[in-house]
């Protein structure tokens, strides 16, 4: 398929690549009874077609149009703590698709991944938050569902510290390799490879490949309460963060309202969650504690901290709506802001 990549940067340091679905957010207050008409689980991920799209679309509110994916979000907040990070992912030469790279270049984050110029159109995600601000997400990954092996460059891969891999393009076999491509060159590099496991109906749907991808391919795991039980089949936190900490030399847990908590072979660091005021939006929230944590990471400083910048992230992303940061969260977090 003609495609084009369009790198502004091919010497530039990298501190965290984020891989995963490039797309544009939707976002549109709801009720639990139109969840229920569309037959839809609360809080819960989709994947849908053009036609379910085009359905789920008709039946929103007014919404809110936002450059999102998961990945993408997590490096608009690490760019928000001053950090150098890059994007890999996949779009359309479309209006979306410009969209999409102008948002992420606008707050400092490069654009290193490719742009069909046939094929699907760029993807969007349709997210309905209810009053208790849970959001339940219909995704139309478009252009981005087509991201393979052949779009990682090996060579902006090695320039990256840290690359962050995003659970939910892990549906296509296509994109399976991709991840192990860009694993592969991590490694090579001598790099590290973070995982989030993003959703855990994705984490069902695909257990034994994210078990063998935590066990063999990834250094740094990010997990909520629910993906953490879904992979080790278990109900019993403690029996699950024994399984991951036996296997992974660094997992991080997020709690909810009990905040957090860090695993290694060898220490438990529990990190609690800073107050809000008003819960908005939890969309975004465990995509921005990760910026957090990896802007911590990066930086060196020990994992309570990064556990620290994790809940301050986390904390202000749920206070309004949007997978992103409206304030500078270094400067939030009592460091200096952002360049």
């Amino acid at each position: 398929m003609p495609e084009q990549n369009r790198t502004r940067n091919p010497s530039a340091r990298i501190e965290v690549l984020g891989v995963g679905n490039a797309l544009v957010d939707v976002i549109s207050s709801s009720t639990d009874a139109t969840l229920t008409e569309l037959g839809m689980v609360k809080g819960s991920m989709d994947l849908i077609d053009e036609e379910r799209m085009a359905s789920v679309y008709a039946a929103m509110g007014q919404g809110t149009e936002l450059s999102g994916g998961s990945a993408a979000n997590t490096m608009a907040g690490l760019a928000s703590f001053g950090i150098d990070s890059a994007f890999l992912g996949r779009v359309r030469d479309d209006f979306l698709g410009d969209v999409f790279e102008h948002d992420l270049e606008a707050i400092g984050v490069e654009w290193a991944g490719s742009v069909a110029s046939e094929g699907p159109p760029t993807g969007a995600c349709l997210i309905l938050v209810t009053p208790d601000a849970e959001r339940t997400m219909n995704t139309y990954l478009g252009a981005s569902s087509l991201l393979g092996e052949h779009d990682v460059d090996p060579t902006v891969v090695g320039r990256a510290e840290i690359v962050y891999l995003e659970g939910y393009l892990f549906d296509r076999d296509e994109a399976k390799a991709a991840y192990a491509a860009a694993s592969a060159a991590a490694h090579d590099a001598g790099r590290r490879v973070a995982l989030t496991l993003s959703d855990s109906f994705c984490v069902v749907r695909h257990r034994a490949d994210f078990a063998d991808l935590v066990h063999s391919h990834v250094d740094i795991l990010f997990s909520n309460h629910d993906e953490i039980l879904a992979l080790y089949e278990t109900d019993d936190l403690a029996a699950a963060l024994a399984e991951v900490r036996a296997h992974c030399p660094l997992a991080v847990v997020t709690l909810g309202e009990s905040g957090a908590v860090i695993v290694t072979p060898d220490e438990e660091v529990r990190v609690p969650a800073e107050r809000v005021d008003g819960v908005v939006d939890t969309t975004g929230a465990g995509d921005q504690f990760a910026a957090g944590f990896l802007a911590g990471l990066v930086r060196g400083l020990p994992l309570s901290e990064c556990g620290r910048l994790g809940t301050v992230a986390a904390a202000e992303v749920i206070s309004h709506l949007g997978p992103r940061p409206q304030v500078d969260l270094a400067r939030l977090a009592g460091g200096p802001p952002a360049p």
